[in-house]
């Protein structure tokens, strides 16, 4: 993986992203937008309460945002955002295929946590189930732990349990790897049908098989806003981001807009809240030291 360098790297290319680094360029400083997606947005039917469209669908909203950020010749990658890592010089963001280094992030990738229901998953959530490995691997010292996912955020999540775990399985639930993962770790593709024990996890049952853990990291999908944020340490309140009114969390240079913060889910608050990140992260930047 090669390392790039940014004033501010923006997680997400949805309204609340695209709209962050539109401000970030204009101020000419160096910004990338890191999306997989266009995230909910791409999945709108019709939207006829937006400024200046009676009626639009929102893959045509997106395209045209691209095609504006395009203009200005904003860097955007289709890229899966698998971590974030506070480092000396700023933070680094981590995805699929490369490590990018930054001053300051917005995050804006949406907040939608990956779920599943599998019968004691919900039960055992905070007692050997996690949602973070950087946050919680330190418990596992030597221990045997799974890895519930597939591709590049379960990759990820199993590599850092790698020095730390004695035995690392990663259960696909009937699908198969589509990312790099370590050779180390042991591949279940079999659907999981329960996750047992009761002050704590013990094991976990697939169709043909009991295999004993002491704990279960959840890596479905791709990462969400929240999931990175829980890395750095940040505030969460009901599987929402916390931010001042400026936007910015509890961590310096780190900044959250649209989806992923509390309150309502719509386009017109994602591009507001896009707006006031992207101009305090201008200010911080120019700030840093």
């Amino acid at each position: 993986m090669s390392t790039h360098q940014y004033d501010v790297i923006v997680c997400g290319k949805g309204p609340a992203g695209i709209q962050a680094a539109l401000y970030i360029k204009r101020a000419n400083l160096n910004v990338l937008v890191i999306g997989k997606d266009g995230g909910a947005l791409e999945r709108v039917d019709k939207i006829g309460n937006y400024y200046g469209y009676s009626l639009i669908d929102g893959k045509t909203l997106l395209n045209a945002s691209y095609q504006q950020a395009k203009d200005l010749d904003i860097d955007i990658q289709s890229e899966e955002i698998t971590s974030l890592v506070q480092i000396e010089t700023g933070f680094e963001v981590i995805t699929n295929l490369n490590t990018y280094s930054t001053k300051a992030i917005i995050l804006a990738t949406g907040a939608t946590r990956n779920s599943i229901k599998i019968p004691g998953i919900k039960e055992l959530e905070g007692r050997g189930v996690s949602y973070c490995s950087i946050c919680d691997a330190f418990f596992y010292q030597k221990k045997t732990v799974g890895v519930l996912g597939h591709g590049a955020f379960a990759a990820q999540e199993a590599r850092e349990l790698l020095d730390i775990a004695s035995k690392i399985y990663v259960f696909t639930n009937g699908l198969q790897p589509s990312s790099d993962f370590d050779s180390k770790v042991e591949f279940i593709t079999e659907p999981l049908v329960s996750i047992n024990g009761t002050d704590r996890i013990k094991s976990v049952t697939t169709t043909n098989q009991t295999i004993e853990l002491s704990g279960l990291f959840i890596a479905l999908g791709s990462a969400t806003s929240v999931d990175l944020a829980t890395k750095l340490g940040l505030e969460i309140e009901n599987n929402k981001i916390e931010v001042t009114k400026r936007q910015q969390t509890n961590m310096p240079g780190i900044f959250a807009a649209g989806d992923c913060t509390p309150g309502i889910m719509q386009v017109a608050k994602a591009v507001g809240e896009g707006c006031i990140a992207a101009l305090e992260a201008i200010n911080y930047v120019r700030t840093w030291k």
